[in-house]
């Protein structure tokens, strides 16, 4: 495909979007600045469950646990929110949870060398069990919601100041991160060094990069943003813990990483492409459309990522030692 055709090609994409946007807020500025800001909204914990897959993969390790580090960060920042009534402390509760999620890991496939699909299945399991348990003692507790920031008199521009100036702090934050990781992948010596570790760790050894160190280093900072992603679904999009209030999102995740090729913006695009199917589902919802079935309405996201996912894991290439047990010879 030449040049040309793929830009024609994101060109119409693009232009029908808005204008299916606009059709379905009904051609009203509330309501399409209502879709864009849910649509970033619903992306921000797919994108950081992403980054979190792209830290792993990147370095070699398959983490299929990132619904369980995000489930279970999600219940321990909202139970330490709860239990001291500071968010900030919630937060990082949530992300020092999914860090040692993320160690935990580490030990079972890097350590032990152990099959990386079943240790991320262990941390779904016990996730599941764990969240499901204590829930139960403590479902009493009070909730609460991290504050919008608005950033001075952008946050007063027509669509563009709600959706993006006027947001609560974790989404600045992912918004954040993104080309902040694709620089330090892309543009520094860790970076460098975790690439390697994925394509050819054998090699990354003979030149002194430690490769247990670096899967480690990763799959550690991969769980911490995952932890965010979990604390931002209880403290700044929900403000309370339901069971299984991920709802697959960290499986979506998955996708959103393959779908962007393992690089962070592309990661973002893919996620804003989820979080869009998100918000038409609710929009559609609101409005009453397809009210006689509402199945149809509630599988839409899922639908994305079924046709992103078959259409898509073919032609992208993960790094070439992806999933393989390291041992020094």
């Amino acid at each position: 495909m030449s040049t040309l055709t793929r830009y024609r090609w994101w060109f119409v994409t693009a232009a029908f979007l808005v204008a299916f946007t606009l059709f379905t807020a009904e051609f009203q500025q509330p309501q399409t600045t209502a879709v864009l800001a849910a649509t970033l909204r619903q992306s921000t914990p797919l994108v950081l469950g992403a980054l979190c897959g792209i830290l792993c993969e990147r370095s070699g390790v398959i983490n299929i646990g990132i619904e369980g580090q995000m489930l279970m960060s999600a219940f321990a920042g909202f139970v330490v929110a709860s239990s001291t009534g500071d968010l900030l402390l919630g937060v990082a509760a949530g992300i020092g949870c999914g860090m040692l999620m993320g160690a935990f890991l580490a030990f079972l496939s890097v350590s032990l060398r152990g099959d990386q699909i079943i240790a991320g299945t262990v941390l779904n399991i016990a996730a599941i069990g764990l969240t499901s348990f204590f829930f139960q003692q403590g479902r009493s507790l009070p909730s609460g919601k991290t504050s919008i920031i608005k950033i001075g008199p952008l946050a007063d521009l027509p669509v563009v100041g709600r959706v993006l100036f006027s947001n609560r702090p974790l989404t600045y934050l992912t918004m954040l991160l993104v080309p902040v990781l694709w620089y330090t992948l892309f543009r520094t010596t860790w970076g460098l060094r975790t690439r390697a570790v994925g394509e050819h760790p054998s090699a990354a050894e003979t030149v002194g990069v430690s490769v247990v160190r670096i899967r480690y280093l990763n799959l550690i900072l991969g769980g911490g943003l995952a932890g965010m992603g979990g604390a931002y679904l209880s403290l700044e999009a929900v403000g309370s813990f339901e069971r299984m209030m991920t709802n697959g999102k960290g499986f979506v995740a998955l996708a959103v990483m393959i779908f962007g090729r393992w690089n962070p913006v592309g990661a973002w695009g893919a996620a804003l492409l989820f979080g869009y199917a998100n918000a038409v589902q609710t929009q559609f919802q609101f409005r009453g459309w397809l009210a006689d079935d509402p199945q149809f309405i509630g599988m839409m996201p899922f639908i994305v990522t079924i046709v992103v996912v078959a259409g898509f894991v073919g032609r992208a290439r993960p790094p070439a030692s992806i999933g393989q047990p390291y041992s020094r010879e």
